[in-house]
Formats: structure tokens, sequence, C-alpha cells
């Protein structure tokens, strides 16, 4: 049975959407999954699961998150194998322009439009880079994700609706698990 990563968005954020890990294992196993690893309390889960494609795993997690947690969360699922080449596209990004801020990576659960990825890449911001691949949109920050403007732009919004991590999230969770 094929190995996933699935990474859940916008949970453990107040009071209201509460996920703990512990519910997310068990809503996990509820939709199929089995060998369940979960890392930090952000929505970073291990599992396999029998269906055939990353649509599919997508839509059981979603469905038995929903039920489980009382909301909607919206889960963006890779492969194993799609999630190491996407860290180590991050990690080249990385050395490539060596921030000396903020390194993040907005997962999505199709690939933006092409019209919002040349709108993001036409951004000239000083010290800010957005290279938008496939699922994923790496964003460089010389400063802080608070005073960044491309993070606050309408075209990284127009991208679509994703979750953030950090480069060093991708990294550790890509090493424990891909």
């Amino acid at each position: 049975m094929p190995d996933y990563v699935a990474f859940l968005r916008a949970i453990n954020l107040g009071r209201t959407r509460v996920f703990r890990k512990e519910a997310i294992r068990a809503a996990t196993e509820a939709a199929g999954g089995s060998d369940v690893e979960t890392y930090i309390n952000t929505g970073n889960v291990r599992l396999t699961h029998p269906a055939g494609s990353v649509e599919e795993v997508q839509r059981a997690l979603e469905r038995a998150y929903a039920d489980a947690a009382g909301f909607e969360v919206p889960t963006i699922v890779f492969t194993t194998g799609d999630l190491a080449a996407l860290t180590a596209r991050a990690e080249e990004l990385h050395a490539e322009h060596q921030p000396s801020g903020q390194h993040y990576v907005t997962l999505y659960a199709q690939a933006p439009p092409a019209d919002a990825v040349a709108a993001v890449h036409a951004l000239a911001h000083p010290g800010e880079t957005v290279v938008v691949e496939g699922r994923a949109a790496y964003v460089l920050l010389d400063g802080d994700i608070h005073t960044s403007k491309v993070m606050a732009s309408r075209e990284l919004t127009a991208l679509g609706q994703g979750t953030a991590r950090t480069v060093k999230v991708l990294r550790t969770v890509t090493g424990k698990w891909c």
C-alpha cells in the first residue's frame, strides 16, 4: 500500500478549531489509514492507505476529519516521493537565494491557475522571492512574514487555498517519513 503525507490547514489556531494529534490519528485510521504518525500539533500526518490516488486519500481524510473535529479541515496530500522531491526543490531554492529571514512553502491540493502563477512571479519586492512549481509556492523572505509585502499580496492569495509550512518543518517531516 502507498505511503502518503497529509498536511491539515487551519487547525489548533484558537478555541474553536481544536483538533489534537490523538483525534487526528483516530480519524485517519477511521478513514482507512494505517501506520499513522503525526509530527507536532499543526497537522502533519504520515499514513499508509489503500486508495489509488492522492485525491481519493484527500477526500477520505477530509470527510473523516470533519466528522471527528466538527468543522471542515482542508487537507493537502502528497505521496512520500512527491514530498521528497518538493522538499529537495525547497532546499535548492533556499541555497540559491540564501534568505536571511524566513522560507515558507505553501502547499496546494491542485496546481494554481497559470494566470495566478504568472501574476505572483511578476511581483517585484526587494528581498522577497516567490517561485511556484506544481502544487507548491516557495516564498523566500529576507525579512519577516509579518512585514512581507508578498505574503500580504492579492497575487499570492489568488493562487488558492493552501497550507504553509516552514522549510525546516518540511525538512524534518521528509527526513522522518520519506
